[in-house]
């Protein structure tokens, strides 16, 4: 009676244990679910987030460059009215006046003729030099003329302006860029720096290398002015114009600059 009653109960117990057993897997198994859920939530959470967050920078960053465009659009359309008129009223005026001084050098006395003759020279010059200028202001006149030649007839005013030494020098094979624009976007970012170069520099000496490699076109220039700290200038108008502009056609800028030892700018523009 005694082994029967033992046998039950240890049945009995058999049977607890493994309903504990049940149970405890089952807690385990319902926290292993409820933390891989946990997780999966955490992950595409996070992931949801950083599409957001990612979304929100290429959507600043697609206004930043719309901005950039539109101001560049804006510049481009006053330089061209500028250029046109510099060309027909100026260059009018000037030509009129060049004229007016090669009919009064035949009246005037010999003791004169020698001042008017200068006068008609600089007359001459100051013609040549504002049809100049509005060629390189007229974005029209530039993407006819093409980079190289714009570059050339840029490098020969800075000639007459004030540099001794102004050079232009093209290796590798040239071809066009991928869009005509661009050529009007690296024209310009090189005008900002002949311009600076002018004012700031004191520089006698300036050069241009264009380097037509296999997947891109490396554009250096530099002076031999008096140069400046980099950091100081970081901030300036004309730097971060230059900087937005080759942002515009995905070119890469460096700018390297010490006191004393003059200014290089390197643009590096990839062929599609």
């Amino acid at each position: 009676m005694f082994c029967i009653r033992f046998l039950v109960f240890a049945q009995e117990e058999q049977a607890i244990n493994e309903e504990q057993i049940a149970l405890i897997a089952y807690v385990i198994f319902a926290v292993l679910l409820l933390s891989v859920m946990v997780i999966l939530f955490f992950v595409t959470f996070q992931k949801r987030k950083n599409k957001i967050h990612l979304d929100q920078i290429n959507q600043q960053k697609a206004f930043d460059e719309e901005i950039s465009r539109s101001q560049t659009e804006i510049q481009e359309q006053t330089l061209k009215h500028i250029g046109w008129e510099l060309h027909d009223n100026v260059g009018q005026l000037l030509a009129y006046a060049n004229m007016q001084l090669n009919a009064l050098a035949v009246k005037v006395p010999e003791d004169m003729k020698s001042k008017v003759d200068e006068a008609t020279q600089i007359v001459k010059q100051s013609l040549t030099e504002v049809r100049s200028l509005s060629k390189s202001l007229n974005n029209d006149v530039l993407s006819n003329m093409g980079l190289e030649a714009s570059i050339a007839n840029e490098i020969e005013r800075l000639k007459r302006m004030k540099f001794s030494s102004s050079e232009l020098e093209v290796h590798g094979t040239q071809r066009d860029l991928n869009d005509k624009k661009h050529d009007i976007i690296i024209f310009r970012i090189m005008q900002e720096f002949f311009s600076n170069s002018v004012k700031y520099s004191g520089a006698d000496e300036i050069k241009v290398i264009l380097d037509y490699q296999t997947n891109q076109l490396v554009v250096t220039i530099s002076d031999n002015g008096n140069g400046f700290d980099i950091d100081s200038a970081e901030k300036g108008s004309g730097l971060i114009n230059m900087k937005s502009r080759a942002a515009l056609i995905a070119a890469l800028f460096n700018l390297e600059s010490k006191i004393g030892g003059g200014v290089k700018l390197t643009l590096t523009y990839p062929f599609a």
